[in-house]
């Protein structure tokens, strides 16, 4: 088997439109591009790539085709000169479709709240897509991938230029979490690296800890403040939404879930054994593979109790058309 020793997703830099959500009224959101602290994120990122290189490592990287994550690429590339570099275009690994052009704000405003009182997974945009139609292009996508790794000649290093949701999809689908972990998750940082290692079981486990939302909001090192604030503004009413419809919520849940709800989980072999959230360690849960077998009901029970929140509290670059 060719599993390259670590798949690295990226989040794109920063973008006219995270910075001003006008602007998808009418330009095309696959044509949006970066500004310039987003750029300067992506070299950023190119540089950090460079470093955790091993010596002669080669690169594979597929990248969405709209423009934000094809300049992101391109920058990060800057930072490889003589390094092997393969780079191709995914289209399933785009952007969520949010239906053409946007409509103006108020219009906007009303469809995130009804897409937070309905589901952030199940909700599909108006002309466009649910998160639930991204993933299921990304498990065509994993698909191609797990063929691939068939070959010895698999780069040593896979890198996936992407988008926030996209990157908490593919994490979804490989690591089998619920539906449930997945909402409470929030975005990625512009450019983050999230990183999954080769272990030697042959699994790859997720060296990041993913932030949710009862952690604090993102802060971005890079870029424009003027982003940085309206990103927090846009969380920040995020998370009211996700507040006006827990307590709904909690109803519709499954009896496992609510306990979960409450801080507590189950551990070890007897279903008497409750313990607070915090003490479990949640990298231990995020191994997996597509060849594991299903969680048990005490393993689901674990996995749930991980992600969900609490009651809210008042280089060398050859592109080519295929591997």
């Amino acid at each position: 088997m060719g599993r390259p020793r670590l798949i690295i997703l990226v989040r794109h830099g920063e973008s006219e439109s995270n910075c001003d959500k006008s602007i998808n009224q009418y330009v095309p959101n696959h044509k949006i591009p970066l500004t310039p602290g987003g750029c300067e994120q992506a070299r950023a990122a190119g540089k950090r790539l460079r470093d955790i290189l091993l010596p002669n490592e080669n690169v594979l990287i597929y990248t969405s085709p709209y423009r934000r994550t094809r300049e992101t690429t391109q920058e990060i590339l800057s930072q490889l000169d003589g390094v092997e570099c393969r780079v191709y275009e995914e289209p399933r690994l785009r952007e969520q479709d949010f239906g053409n052009f946007q409509q103006d704000e108020a219009n906007m405003a009303k469809i995130w709240k009804e897409r937070a009182r309905y589901g952030h997974f199940f909700y599909r945009i108006p002309n466009g897509e649910s998160a639930a139609d991204v993933y299921d292009r990304c498990a065509g996508f994993n698909e191609t991938l797990f063929r691939q790794f068939s070959s010895d000649k698999f780069a040593k290093v896979l890198v996936l230029v992407t988008h926030g949701l996209m990157t908490r999809v593919f994490l979804m689908k490989w690591y089998r979490w619920t539906v449930e972990r997945f909402e409470s998750l929030r975005n990625v940082n512009y450019c983050e690296f999230v990183t999954m290692e080769l272990q030697e079981s042959g699994k790859y486990l997720l060296k990041n800890k993913m932030r949710t939302w009862a952690d604090p909001p993102l802060t971005q090192s890079a870029g424009s403040n003027s982003g940085n604030k309206k990103l927090e503004e846009k969380q920040d009413q995020i998370r009211k939404m996700f507040e006006e419809v827990q307590d709904d919520s909690l109803t519709t849940l499954s009896p496992s879930v609510s306990l979960m709800e409450s801080g507590l989980s189950y551990a070890g072999d007897s279903k008497d054994a409750l313990i607070p959230i915090e003490s479990i360690d949640s990298d231990s849960l995020m191994d997996g593979d597509y060849t594991s077998a299903v969680l048990d009901d005490e393993g689901e029970a674990a996995e749930n109790g991980i992600c969900l929140m609490r009651p809210p509290k008042t280089s060398n670059y050859t592109k080519s058309n295929g591997p």
